[in-house]
């Protein structure tokens, strides 16, 4: 009995701990930059937000509050939708190996914002674009699955309808990119692929955060489902769970969290499918707590990635490269290491 309490307590701990850990690292992340910013500066700021006066000089206040926080707050938000939707779909599909942009949601976004460069539409019209275009791809991939769900399992022709629609859309930006004006244009799109946080505003956040809500909240409310559903179709129809339909909400709300997210930041790889892993290996498979640990994990390791891709070098490195160069190796070892995790 004492064990069990002591397991329970521990447990208890470490998912206090994990949900603190964005908030100090966002303190932290505050600190680090070109401009120095000390922990004073950060308490003037706090205080200047309830007192008319914090004797925070002007410089510190743009830096704080109109370059930092909302790259912070995005790093978060982003890297938490991100994670908790990778785990969603890992569950869904009943396969560790599965990402986001599966179903070809990356893929389209990445032609919505190659169409609104084009056509310079503003980092606005980038952003609802590559919304937009991400929630097309997904629609085309379920379409595309109704339209021969008889000939074979209904998960794996998702996966192949993801796959074709994902291709499909890579080729038409390949196109455009091939024609784009080499100086501006082509630039600008490249940039975009490769992710980036550089130039996020709080409009921005402000703009993703119903859709983000509109998708995290379902995927939180259901997360016992996704238990039953690891166990296949059958076991859990046998239990009272309309499949097709849990399915298809899980689908809808993981896609509109990373729709969100890649319209804002551009491409960041690797995520969605290597925080759930290591979420995996911190909690267990069980999904009541693998989702929020996801989240936590998964935003943290966002906010650290940008700190680093912003004050490692004298230019700002691309997020999705360092994403992957991190992400990579790290998913070699998940793999070695935590396999009897997966089940």
């Amino acid at each position: 009995m004492k064990n069990t309490a002591f397991v329970a307590k521990y447990s208890k701990l470490k998912i206090i701990v994990l949900v603190l850990l964005p908030i100090l690292l966002a303190i932290v992340a505050l600190t680090i930059g070109r401009y120095p910013v000390s922990y004073a500066d950060i308490w003037k700021a706090l205080t200047g937000l309830f007192f008319a006066e914090s004797n925070l000089s002007a410089t510190a206040h743009t830096v704080i509050f109109d370059v930092r926080i909302p790259r912070i707050l995005a790093a978060i938000i982003i890297g938490m939708a991100l994670s908790v939707s990778g785990a969603a779909f890992q569950g869904t599909f009943r396969n560790p190996l599965v990402s986001p942009d599966i179903l070809g949601v990356s893929a389209g976004a990445g032609f919505g914002a190659t169409i609104a460069i084009i056509n310079s539409w503003g980092s606005l019209g980038v952003a609802i674009s590559a919304f937009v275009f991400g929630l097309l791809a997904v629609w085309l991939t379920y379409f595309i699955g109704n339209l021969i769900k008889r000939s074979g399992d209904i998960t794996l022709i998702l996966v192949l309808g993801g796959i074709l629609v994902g291709t499909i859309f890579s080729s038409l930006v390949s196109l455009i990119k091939s024609v784009a004006d080499p100086y501006e244009k082509l630039p600008a799109i490249t940039y975009w692929m490769m992710g980036s946080l550089g130039s996020i505003q709080m409009k921005d956040i402000y703009m993703v955060i119903p859709p983000m809500l509109v998708g995290i909240i379902p995927l939180l409310l259901l997360r016992w489902k996704l238990n039953l559903l690891t166990f296949g179709d059958e076991e859990a129809q046998s239990m009272g769970v309309n499949t097709d339909r849990l399915r298809l909400i899980v689908i809808i709300c993981a896609t509109l969290l990373t729709a969100s997210s890649v319209s804002i930041s551009g491409m960041i790889g690797w995520v969605g499918l290597v925080i759930p892993h290591f979420a995996r290996a911190i909690t267990g498979p069980n999904y009541r707590s693998l989702l929020p640990v996801s989240m936590a994990v998964g935003g943290s390791f966002l906010l650290v990635v940008d700190t680093i891709a912003r004050t490692l070098l004298a230019m700002e490195i691309p997020l999705g490269i360092l994403t992957s160069l991190i992400g990579a190796p790290f998913f070699i070892y998940l793999l070695s290491h935590s396999r009897r995790s997966w089940k």
